[in-house]
Parts: C-alpha cells; structure tokens; sequence
C-alpha cells in the first residue's frame, strides 16, 4: 500500500524526491532537536496522483486524519476547539526551491466561533481578529481564487478610515469589522460563505496547493529553470506560531552567510509582531538581524547558534525561516540557500579554506552560467553619474534600461527589443513574467529576503529593494525620488552590488573577472586594488577554474575564423581550434573572386578564380597556424550553398527589371544580368540540404584542392618558419563514405604534392563532420577513411528534428515551450534522447572501427553546460565553443568529470 503522509519524525534531508525540499529539512531539523513545530508531510506521490486522476487518493484522507490526531496529541490542542483551538499552516514544497510561485495559507482551522477561543488562549483580542482576516484573506485568494486586490483595498480602506499608516495601526475592533467586510467579499465573489468546518479549510487547502503547481507563474518559473512538470508538490502541514502575538513576537529570514556577495556574518530581515508572509511579500520593511538582536538578545542567540549548527550539517549557505513566539524561538524552514554568481564562487571557495568541503565538491557548487554572468561589464565608477537614490543591493550587475511599471509592459516591450527596467513598490509571484523580460530589477519596499530579492537572485538578474526614497506611482506610470521625476520610458540604471540608481544611461567596463581571464591573476588584482570583496572573487574563480582544469578529461578548442579569434581563445584558455569555418574567408573584398568562380563557363576560367583566391587563403591559414602554434586547428572546407555568396535574388531581379525599363545598358547592366542568370540557376528551394558542403568538392572541380593546399602551404611555411603547426582538414555534411573517399583520394594527392615541393613532411589529418542522421549510422564505415569526427550538432538538430532552424524559431517554438514539446530549444541545449542518441551511437560505432579516432563537438552546443556533461558521458575528446565560452566550458568540463567521473577514455 503506497503511503502518503509521513511525520517530520519520519523523514530526513535525502529524501527531497518523495518530500519535497521543505518536508525533508523541516524532517532533518526535527532530527536534529531544532525547535521546529509538529507537523507532517504530504508526498509528491500524492500530487502526482491528483494531477493524473483529477481526484485525491480516497486513502489520503484517512491518512491525514490519523496524522492531524498524532499532531493533536502531541500539542494538546485539537483542530476546530472552541476554546483552545490548534491552527495549522499548509504550504507547498516541491523538490526544487520555487520561491513565492505556489501557494500557503495560514491559520487553518479558524472560524467564527474559536477566534474567541484564541483571543482568550492568547489574551491578544486583536491578535486573535487578525489571524482570522489573514485567513479568510489568504484562503479567498489561494483557495477560492477572489482576487486579491479586493482584499488588499478593503484592507487599505479600513486603515484609511481610520488614520492607521499600517496595519499594525488597526484595533481589535477594526479587524473585525475587516473579518466581515472579507466575508462579504468571499460571498459575493464566491457565491458560497467562508467555510466554517476546520477539515473543509484543511482539504481545500491541500488541494489548492496541489492546483497551484500548475498555475501559468509555476510553469513558467519551471520553464525558465528547467524543472520538469511532472515531479509534482509536497503540501506540508504544521502547527501554527504565531508571529503577530505583540511586540515580543516576529517573524523572520536569516542567511548564514550573504547571498549576495558571499561575506562571511548574519544576513537577513526581521519583523516584529508580524507573519511570515509580510516579510515575503515586502509591504513592509524590514529591520536587520542586528536590530533584532537588540529587541530579543535571548532569541537571537539561539537562533545565531542554531544557524552555525545548520550550516555545519549541510556544509553550505543556508536560508532559514523563523518565528519568535513570546520569545520562543521555532524554525519553520531551512533550504541551501539561492545565491548569486559571486557569492555562489566565493562560498564554495571559503568552504574549501574552512575545510569544510573538497576542492571537488566546491567545483560542484558553482556553475558556467554563474561564470558567464561574472564576465559581464560593470558600471564604470569614474563616468560621470547623476545619483538618483539608493536601495539595497540585493542581486548584483549592472543593468540600464527603460523604466516601467506593469509587468505586462516589460514583456511587451522586451519583445519588440527594448531593455527595460520593472519598477514597483513590491513584486508578487504574477510579476514573474516582467521580472523574466526585464534586464533589472527595482522596488522602494523590501529586503534582502523579499519576492523580488529572492527571485532576481536565483535568476540572476540585477536588483535593488527597499529603496524608500522611492515614490512609485505605479497608476501614473512615474516615480520621484529626491525631487526628480521619472515616468515610464525614461532611462535609469541601477546597480545590484552597491544598491545606487542613476538617471540616465551609464557607461560600463570589463568586468575584473574578464581582466582575470584575459591577463592573468597578477594583473588582475593590481587593477583591483584595495577592494576586498573583489580580490576575494578573483581568487576564488582562479583557485575552482584551475582546480576544474585540473581534473577535467574534455579538451576545450574553439570555434574561430581569424588570428585575432584565435588569439582571444588561446588566452581564455583554448586548447586549439575545433571549427575554422573558411566561407567566412571569402566574404567581405573577396565575394568577387567567388562570383568569378561561379559566373566561369567553363574550367579555365574556374581555374583562374580559384587561382587567385588560393594565395589569401594561404595567409589566413597562416595567420591561424601562427597564433594557435603547438595546438591543433580543424580547418572546414568551404560549407554553405553557394547563392549565399551571391546577391539576393528579389533584389538583383528588381535591379535588372528597372534597368531594362529604363533601356540602361553597359558594363554594369550585363554583369547584373549574368549574375542574375547565375542566381537563377543556383536557387534552390531547400538550399540547406541543397549543394552544399562536400557536395560543392565534388561538383566544382578544384575548389576543395584550392583549399587543401592553402592548408598544406600555410602548414609548409609555418614548419619552415621554426613553428610547431597542427592542421586538420574537415570534410563537411558527408553522408556517405564513397563523398569521403573521394575528397580524401584528392586531398592526399595535394597533401604529397606540396609537402615534396616545400621539403617538408607534412602530417595532417583528415576527418568528417557528421552532421546528418545517416552519417551517424553508418560511422562504423566512415571511420575506416575519417581520422576525427566532429559533431556538428547545429545540422544534426536540424536534420533530426526536420527543423529549419531559420524559419522556426520565430514561427513556433515559443508555443513548443508552453505546451512542453520541449523545456529549452534543442538549438540551445542538446536534445540529448533524439540528436545525443545520434552522437551516441556514432561514438559506439566510429570506436569500433578505428579504437584511436579522436572525436568531438563544434556546434554551438559545445558551450552549453547540460549538453557539455552528456558530451563528457559519451566519451568525446574534446568540445568546441565561441572564444568567450571557453572558461564557462572549461568549468563545466571539470564539473561533468567530479559528477560522473572520468567517462569513456579510450
């Protein structure tokens, strides 16, 4: 029989899976003897049963009255009593952390008859009205789906008439006068009464709950985050403390170490006589932990010991919820903390100092996405900046755009191109889609642990909170701040290390990480100087980038076309050149000689075009040779179709028509109309998998011998010059092993040819592009010609899919992601089942045949972190990426061989 319902006594940290992330730390720390109240969880099994049925296991009911009994027993307090009635909490918890995105109601079991009860238990009659109203707030929202504005404007009404700034300022007897102008929402919205049965609030909360894991914010954060939508939510029921029992009461979240720049301390916000939810939702702002110190030294104390202990247990940040009851201190949450970039670098390397963790483990714990967003610029400090106001600096980067005010316009205008910067007193889960679209991230309430803070961060967006010189105005679309207007449109930027908003754009510079990987160590903390936190985060990605360099198994080359490319890579840390793509050699002044060549009538004149494209070709490949010297470059013969060297058709058509209109003629208008003639006959209706590639070697005579011996010229000179060159040749789109034997036959030729002309002894080897399905299945008999293979996964997703990559990422993939076709583009990451089961079997089939074949990846996946560890798992040698990707490759390479160890190596 499955169970459903497991006591936190029951549960532990390892088992997030069947518990979700909160029932199993509330599950640890009830292990441990932290104060954390009793409750139970509701497994994942369970929703995942819901969501298939439509319906609640018939057997969890009764599994949730026997646990809702051991709970009573274990309080002494029973649910729905008149006089001392126990509440409950139900809340969400999924496996992965999902901050604000599904949902909690709180004080559960809350009717009109036992608020008296807790008034009277309490000796609060105002704390006993305002638990209720959050209730039936909470639940008209979550549960029954009212609006939560009604809510929100009777709320602000009540304080209105009244003359309170907050709601702290209500009465006893102004909360309950909101008691039943919430009531009369729910009936009027609803159509039915607030329910007064606490089992019917229980069961509805649960499966609301359960509902909210498919609500448009979570399948978009899961979206954005690469969750499956098929592990479902815990829901976690706990006994209730309260908060908002007075002025020795609160509620708050502290981080063992800052989630934002990493600093060793206590971090975090505290709220006196209030719930958790205020702190969350940052309506209000909060105080820090060290004020909190000097309301309750006792409970601080306890909770700064309590913070040490967890974070020695989980040897990492972590993110603490709490409540202070009457000085009673109790843990309602803990989870490994969000964290950004730097922070996420300089923790995992403090730990490692600290001895705490490994160097491999600290590898584990940062990320190249976080890498990538450490190389973005950094407002210049020494521009000249117009200071508008200063908030807290709760997600870092620098980030200048358009202020707006709605969600829905940033997403608007994001899609027609525009940066924008969402501007609000506070964000909500339904701001998420702005937040998404928005390059920053602005609001003049809340803290560090606030929705807006939490959410940039795990994004990684750029973000600033609780700027409360802030005025927003967000009907009038403006804000002011220190007398300066600024309405919607106009241009700020903000910065998330330092909190500071600027009118206007400001200029930025290289980030110290990118002046780290491009001079090296020295010359980078030089430039520092005495900034602590930045020399700490230098040193740190130094001491996890090199260690990752250490233990990684994958080369990391790179996609370049130019010496200046190749000299970029090679400092970033390339090991040689995986994709010399030689078509972009030929654009620019040298389109002509490519005209020539395809206007020829016959194979003289192909002769003399091909002739004089030879010696530049010579060059560029020497440029190459020399800066990648020692390491290997893999030269692609020329790939792409030939019109696209050649003017647009539309355009050359309309050109001819109105000179012949005009009755134009001359030199001009004849090599217009032969162009136009030669594109005629080149169009094709699917020039992608038209003449292209290996297909233009063998139709064209002597163009890929042009080719070849450039290469083997460039390679001659450079071994004259004193060099150590190491040229590949790349045959691309083969799919069949007689294209190879031919390209090779003639490549060889040359290759002999040139070598007995120079004098030299010329090794170069000669390998395949495999780029379609049928060259992945038959690599068994393409490695009997082909040295190397290299994957070009652009073509195969193409090829595999069906998919023209230029006509439908605009066209439809947008709906694919929303209807969960797919999480992620297969263009970005490898869609590893269908395009990897390809490179797979083509690894398993080319090893047979040749055991020493090198093999490896050009496309632009070569650079993506999820598909560079199934590259590592299959067995490549090596992955090649964009120059500026290569450390974000080399770190995930190191990653991908801690995680999985050192794969196939033969």
């Amino acid at each position: 029989m499955v169970k459903y319902v497991y006591d936190f006594s029951e549960g532990n940290k390892d088992l997030k899976d069947l518990l979700g992330g909160k029932g199993a730390n509330l599950a640890e720390m009830t292990n441990l003897g932290l104060p954390v109240p009793p409750g139970f969880t509701i497994t994942t099994d369970a929703c995942r049963t819901y969501m298939s049925s439509g319906m609640l296991p018939p057997e969890l009911r009764v599994e949730v009255t026997m646990a809702v009994r051991r709970l009573e027993d274990a309080i002494g307090r029973s649910l729905g009593d008149f006089h001392d009635p126990l509440l409950v909490s139900v809340r969400s918890g999924a496996k992965f952390s999902m901050p604000g995105m599904m949902e909690t109601v709180l004080n559960v079991g809350l009717n009109d008859a036992s608020v008296q009860g807790l008034a009277d238990f309490a000796g609060n009659e105002r704390f006993a009205w305002d638990s209720y109203r959050r209730l039936i707030q909470m639940f008209g929202k979550t549960v029954l789906g009212i609006d939560g504005d009604l809510f929100a404007d009777a709320l602000d009404a009540k304080k209105k008439a009244v003359g309170a700034t907050s709601d702290t300022g209500l009465s006893a007897e102004d909360l309950r006068d909101l008691v039943g102008a919430f009531k009369d929402i729910v009936k009027a919205e609803s159509g039915r009464e607030f329910p007064q049965h606490p089992r019917e609030q229980l069961d509805l909360a649960i499966e609301a709950v359960f509902n909210s894991w498919n609500t448009d914010r979570a399948r978009l954060y899961r979206r954005r985050e690469r969750i499956s939508d098929d592990l479902g939510t815990a829901v976690n029921v706990v006994a209730m403390v309260f908060g908002n029992l007075g002025e020795d009461s609160g509620t708050g979240v502290a981080f063992t170490r800052d989630p934002s720049t990493g600093m060793i301390g206590d971090y975090g916000d505290y709220l006196p006589n209030a719930q958790g939810e205020d702190v969350v939702a940052g309506i209000r702002n909060t105080l820090s932990l060290a004020d909190f110190e000097k309301l309750d030294p006792n409970a601080f104390g306890e909770l700064r010991q309590v913070m040490r202990r967890l974070e020695t247990h989980y040897r990492d940040l972590c993110d603490i919820e709490f409540t202070v009851e009457r000085g009673k201190l109790w843990m309602l949450q803990t989870r490994v903390g969000k964290r950004t970039a730097a922070a996420a670098f300089k923790i995992a390397h403090e730990l490692v100092i600290e001895k705490l963790i490994t160097e491999d483990e600290a590898l584990e714990r940062v990320t190249g996405e976080q890498l990538s967003k450490l190389m973005f610029p950094q407002f210049d400090t020494k521009a000249k900046r117009t200071l508008l106001a200063k908030g807290m600096a709760a997600s870092p980067g620098a980030a200048v755009g358009q202020a707006v005010f709605s969600s829905a316009t940033a997403v608007e205008w994001a899609a027609e191109g525009k940066t924008v910067i969402l501007v609000r007193r506070e964000t909500n889960p339904d701001d998420l889609g702005g937040m998404i679209a928005a390059d920053g991230v602005l609001t003049s309430r809340g803290g560090k642990t606030s929705h807006a803070a939490v959410v940039a961060r795990g994004m990684g967006t750029t973000c600033v909170v609780g700027a409360e010189a802030l005025d927003v105005d967000v009907v009038a679309k403006k804000f002011s701040a220190n007398g300066t207007v600024v309405k919607e449109g106009d241009t700020i930027a903000i910065d998330g290390s330092t909190g500071e908003i600027f009118l206007g754009a400001v200029p930025v510079m290289p980030s110290p990480v990118v002046r780290y990987l491009e001079d090296g160590l020295d010359a980078a903390l030089a430039e520092v100087g005495d900034d602590k936190d930045t020399h700490e985060l230098v040193v740190a990605v130094d001491t996890i980038l090199r260690h990752a360099d250490a233990v990684r198994r994958l080369h990391v080359e790179a996609n370049a076309d130019t010496p200046e490319d190749a000299k970029r890579a090679r400092t970033l840390g390339g090991e040689g050149i995986g994709l010399c793509r030689t078509e972009h050699m030929f654009l620019g002044d040298r389109r002509v000689l490519v005209e020539r060549l395809i206007l020829a009538e016959d194979e003289a004149e192909q002769q003399v075009a091909l002739d004089a494209l030879m010696p530049l070709q010579r060059e560029d490949f020497i440029g190459i040779l020399t800066e990648m010297d020692g390491l290997p470059v893999t030269i692609r013969l020329i790939d792409p179709p030939l019109h696209e060297f050649l003017p647009d058709y539309t355009e050359l058509s309309v050109k001819v028509a109105l000179a012949e209109a005009r009755g134009d003629s001359g030199e001009e208008v004849a090599r217009d109309k032969m162009l136009l003639a030669a594109v005629n006959k080149t169009r094709e209706a699917n020039p992608m998998l038209g003449l292209r590639g290996v297909r233009l070697g063998i139709v064209i005579p002597g163009l890929f011998t042009m080719q070849v011996r450039a290469i083997a010229e460039a390679q001659a000179a450079r071994i004259k010059a004193g060099g150590s060159p190491k040229a590949e040749i790349m045959i691309p789109l083969a799919a069949s092993v007689m294209e190879l034997h031919l390209i090779r036959d003639e490549a060889e030729k040359v290759l002999v040819d040139v070598a007995k002309e120079q004098g030299v002894t010329l090794d170069i080897p000669i390998g395949a592009m495999i780029e379609l399905p049928r060259a992945a299945f038959t690599a068994d008999r393409m490695a009997d010609v082909a040295e190397f293979f290299s994957f070009g996964t652009n073509d195969l997703t193409q090829t595999t899919w069906g998919f023209s990559r230029d006509d439908v990422e605009g066209a439809f993939f947008n709906q694919y992601t929303e209807k969960g076709v797919f999480s992620v583009s297969p263009f970005e990451s490898l869609d590893t089942q269908g395009v990897g089961g390809l490179v797979k079997m083509a690894v398993e089939k080319g090893r047979a045949t040749r055991p020493d074949i090198t093999l490896g990846v050009c496309g632009e996946h070569g650079g993506d972190p999820d598909s560079i560890h199934f590259f590592h798992g299959v067995g490549l040698d090596y992955v090649s990426c964009s120059p500026f990707r290569i450390p974000i490759a080399r770190l995930e390479a190191g990653r991908a061989a801690v995680e999985q160890g050192g794969g196939d190596t033969r």
